[in-house]
């Protein structure tokens, strides 16, 4: 679990009155470090599905456990229409609520330009660093190969979400859909828990 300066200093704040600010300080630092430890994200399923099989289609889309401590998933999309210069990107966080609900980021990105400029969309740009050293989208366009990611981990997405943002505790659905040319051609999507 991981919890925010403010939610801190609300918590604490009636102890101000009461302890000296040394106390305090160590307080909050004990609070947060204990949940920072205990969170963990866990990887639960993925769905991948082509929208436009004559334009791709996903050869396997897995998510595979090796033992109790490794689970990754893997993935190929083989296109049937190369190059490919006009690759947008719809990403959604969403948080299950009574179904999943749009929870931090809804965006549409021009994958072929933040692949060329990174800094042009640092939210894009952080998401594509998550996958991009276990996948061969690693270069700008034109795309003319098929799309891999190979054993992309749980571990990785521990070391790069739980410690860097602050999620609260719950079920997550990353959702992708994959625009080529202004048509929608296939959709990710990735479960997980944050617990």
């Amino acid at each position: 679990m991981k919890w925010g300066h403010h939610f801190c200093k609300n918590t604490f704040k009636s102890f101000n009155t009461k302890m000296s600010s040394k106390y305090t300080f160590l307080s909050i630092l004990i609070f947060y470090s204990v949940g920072k430890i205990t969170a963990s994200v866990k990887f639960t399923n993925i769905k991948c599905t082509s929208l436009d099989t004559n334009f791709d289609d996903f050869e396997y889309c897995r998510l595979k456990s090796e033992n109790r401590a490794f689970k990754y998933i893997s993935l190929k999309l083989n296109l049937y229409k190369i190059p490919i210069t006009n690759v947008k990107v719809k990403f959604a966080l969403l948080k299950q609520v009574r179904g999943h609900k749009s929870f931090l980021y809804n965006i549409t990105a021009d994958a072929c330009k933040i692949l060329k400029y990174p800094k042009s969309n640092p939210v894009f740009g952080f998401f594509h660093n998550l996958f991009r050293d276990y996948s061969n989208i690693n270069h700008t366009c034109p795309l003319n190969h098929d799309l891999i990611v190979d054993k992309f981990p749980t571990e990785f997405m521990n070391t790069q979400i739980v410690n860097v943002l602050p999620f609260p505790l719950g079920d997550y659905q990353f959702h992708s859909t994959w625009i080529v040319d202004d048509i929608s051609r296939a959709e990710v999507r990735v479960y997980g828990t944050l617990f």
